[in-house]
């Protein structure tokens, strides 16, 4: 049976058998840019079981893996800076940026910008995609540059260190696959609902949803 995780879990494991380190580098890259997803979850652990294999030591994985993940998140950050003032043209219906919302970003970022980077580098998903909007408020780079290495590079440690002590359970960890297969899916639809509320105006764009006020 076709599985997503699975098949991803064969990319990771492909080019981190093939090409080692630099392969290591090229997919938290990747992961980093979010484009296209590729989450770490599964390449560092891979990645800790090579190191408990031997293929490389384990600091060794561990600058790469947080070099290659400041690349990635370099070149989101340069992309999110780049298209700020097309951003208002891009969107449908009330999911349009307008430029009180990029001020509201703005004041945000000025604020708690460094703090954001760091802690947004711990959290499964949208760590692969804070770039966007530090690039788009225009966040100091260099600032950008040292939190999102501060706040990976914990995460980075740990996952590896996951691998390292899954090594004899791998079997486990492939019979998971079906489950997280079924939570990629479900949070998909859920996604797909949401929008498709906030387009047909019933729920207000943002977090948490609210529902829209019907018209006078």
């Amino acid at each position: 049976m076709f599985s997503i995780t699975g098949s991803l879990v064969a990319l990771v494991v492909y080019v981190l058998g093939a090409v080692g380190l630099p392969g290591l580098f090229a997919l938290m890259t990747v992961e980093s840019f979010g484009v296209p997803p590729l989450p770490s979850e599964l390449i560092l652990p891979f990645a800790g079981y090579l190191v408990a294999e031997g293929a490389f030591p384990y600091y060794e994985a561990l600058l790469v893996a947080v070099l290659g993940g400041v690349v990635g998140a370099y070149a989101a950050f340069a992309v999110g800076r780049s298209w700020r003032h097309r951003l208002e043209r891009i969107g449908i219906g009330p999911l349009r940026l307008h430029p009180r919302h990029l001020e509201s970003m703005d004041r945000f970022f000025a604020r708690h910008g460094e703090g954001t980077v760091a802690l947004a580098r711990l959290v499964p998903v949208v760590r692969s995609y804070i770039s966007y909007p530090a690039g788009t408020a225009r966040m100091r780079p260099e600032r950008f540059g040292i939190y999102t290495a501060v706040g990976m590079t914990p995460f980075a440690a740990a996952f590896l260190y996951a691998g390292i002590v899954l090594r004899s359970h791998w079997g486990f960890v492939q019979s998971l696959f079906g489950w997280l297969d079924d939570a990629l899916i479900a949070a998909v639809a859920v996604a797909a609902v949401y929008l498709y509320l906030v387009l047909t105006e019933r729920l207000l764009p943002g977090w948490p949803p609210r529902l829209a006020r019907p018209p006078a």
